[in-house]
Parts: structure tokens; C-alpha cells; sequence
């Protein structure tokens, strides 16, 4: 039989169901895509911080496995709610890019000599509670499109719509073979990555032959990490449209987990409540960590994120 792999239309996206169209053929499996425009990629009036958020970029290509019209789906893990519905499952997790952001500021170079009030884009709430908490005079712009449009706007010499520099997931700018224009990998103290960045998922239908032909796909550490921050999600009932980072690394027997909840204070300005924790079981491991930072003052700011959508300053909007 043809596997058929439901994928966005993107670049990017067209790039990582490549990536798994050429695994599934060296174990013999022939393989077809099935390019689709979700609602994520139609819509750009509105911040996808909103509610239904980055799940408008999975919903269309699920729907297209239960509908039959294909047989798997390839995602950026760090894209795919951690509530799936009960006839699909994410049934393996390639092996891991590197998952840190990355800085492109063709006039400055490094974070730290971005200019006062400098025009940093970017469209996760994630990178810009963190921004702004460790440099709170930038001017944070959201900004939607391609990874070719971002990278245009920061390098672009003049004009209205000019960037001193965008903060994008390395993973994705290594798949399309634009790592050269990263000026300066963010370390992960400053910019904690989404959980599951750097990660494709692979969904099928449970017990279905899609499912059969990519469980031999799962990289065992990527998905012990990417298991662990998915279930820091899940305890805390947010996703990456709220700001929220979680990473998980490999120690030995034993992972790593560190996670970040940011919110607004009173003031307007940024508040950021950080947990980690080491252990086994990537399950309990998230959870734990979970727990502690709720405990630690994180629910408030999540309520308060929820009651308002937490989006970039309309101000700011572009």
C-alpha cells in the first residue's frame, strides 16, 4: 500500500513530511504527500495566542486521517495539543533537532548588543515574556508568515516594517537550509524553549498500518524528552499559544526538565516563575515539575493569561 502523509503547504512543513517520506522509504514503504492549507495558515487578522491557537495548524490534517484521505501526519511537536482525540496517537518522535532559538540581527549581531528599545519580532508569547524579562526596554513586534518573510524584515535597510532583529526556532531555519543568517544562538537560560521544539511528531490512527510503519521511527531520548515536557503541559492545561517553555534533556538514566511559566505584573511589566527537576520517568517528571511551579505562583498568571488571551500590545500589532 501508498502511505499517504497529511502535511501543511509551508516550506517548512513540505521539508519535515520530506524528512519522514525518506525514512519510511529505507524500511521499503511507499510513500505519497498530501499537502493541505490548514486554518492556521489562512489566518492573519487575528494573534494565534487566541484560544484554538497553534491546534489550527493540526486539526485539518487529523481530520484527513479520520476521514480517510490519509494515513498519517507529520507536525512540529512543539505545534500539537496535548489533548489528541481518541482514535489517534502520536506514534513516534524522529530523532530531536537542536532545539534552542536562535537570534537574527544582521546589524548587531548578539542579544546583548541589541540597541535600547530595539525592534525585536517574533510571534511566540513564549520568547517574548522571556525577552522582555531579562531586557524589558525592547519593543517586542509580532510578526506572521514564513521564515522567509521574517528573515526579509530583519534584514531589510529601511522602512516602516524593519526589524532590529527576530527570534526563530534553529530546527526550523537548519531544515530549510538557512542557518547561515543565525547571528547568535539564545542559550536556554535566556530563552527556554516551547516544549516539543526542535520535534516532529508523527500521528496515526491507532492500530492502523500507518501507525505499524512509523513505530520504528521513534527515537528513544527525543521521545522520553518530548514525553516529559508534553506532560508538564498536560498538568498545567496550557500549550505553547500561552507562555510557556518546558525542555527536557537526557542525563544518563535520568532527564532534566526545566520549565517557565511568564505572565504580566500589575505594573505591566513581566513576571517569570521557573521549576525544574531531575528523574526516570518522563510522565511523573512532568508532572512534578508541573506541580511545583503552580504551587510557586504559576496558576495566577495562567488564569490571568487565559482571561485575556494573552497578546502581544495591540499597540504593537502588525
Amino acid at each position: 500500500m501508498i502511505l499517504r502523509i497529511a502535511t501543511r503547504r509551508s516550506p517548512l512543513a513540505l521539508r519535515q513530511a520530506e524528512r519522514v517520506q525518506a525514512l519510511l522509504r529505507t524500511r521499503g514503504h511507499s510513500c505519497e504527500l498530501v499537502p493541505m492549507q490548514t486554518d492556521g495558515d489562512r489566518i492573519f487578522d487575528r494573534s494565534l495566542a487566541e484560544p484554538a491557537g497553534k491546534a489550527l495548524f493540526v486539526k485539518e490534517l487529523e481530520h484527513a486521517i479520520l476521514e480517510g484521505r490519509a494515513d498519517l501526519a507529520v507536525h512540529s511537536a512543539k505545534d500539537v495539543p496535548f489533548a489528541l482525540p481518541p482514535e489517534l496517537a502520536l506514534c513516534a518522535f524522529p530523532e530531536r533537532e537542536d532545539a534552542r532559538d536562535a537570534l537574527v540581527a544582521p546589524r548587531f549581531k548578539i542579544f546583548s548588543e541589541l540597541p535600547r528599545r530595539a525592534r525585536v519580532g517574533t510571534s511566540s508569547l513564549r520568547r517574548w515574556m522571556q525577552l522582555l524579562g531579562e531586557r524589558p526596554d525592547l519593543v517586542i513586534v509580532p510578526v506572521r508568515g514564513n521564515v522567509q518573510t521574517r528573515l526579509r524584515r530583519a534584514a531589510a535597510a529601511d522602512g516602516n516594517d524593519r526589524l532590529d532583529a527576530v527570534v526563530l526556532a534553529f530546527a526550523g531555519l537548519r531544515r530549510l537550509g538557512l542557518e547561515a543568517n543565525v547571528t547568535e544562538l539564545l542559550p536556554v537560560e535566556l530563552s527556554l524553549p516551547a516544549a516539543g521544539q526542535g520535534a516532529l511528531a508523527i500521528e496515526a490512527r491507532l492500530g492502523s498500518p500507518g501507525e505499524t510503519a512509523c513505530t520504528p521511527l521513534d527515537d528513544a531520548r527525543t521521545s522520553r524528552c518530548v514525553r516529559a515536557e508534553r506532560a508538564f503541559l498536560a498538568r498545567v492545561g496550557g500549550g505553547c499559544t500561552l507562555p510557556i517553555a518546558a525542555y527536557a534533556v537526557e542525563e544518563g538514566p535520568t532527564l532534566w526538565l526545566r520549565a517557565v511559566i511568564g505572565g504580566r505584573d500589575r505594573r505591566g511589566g513581566v513576571t517569570l516563575h521557573r521549576s525544574e527537576a531531575r528523574g526516570s520517568a518522563p510522565e511523573a517528571l512532568g508532572t512534578k515539575v508541573a506541580e511545583d511551579i503552580l504551587d510557586r505562583g504559576g496558576l495566577p498568571l495562567l488564569d490571568a493569561s487565559r482571561a485575556q488571551a494573552v497578546g502581544l500590545p495591540e499597540a504593537n500589532h502588525t
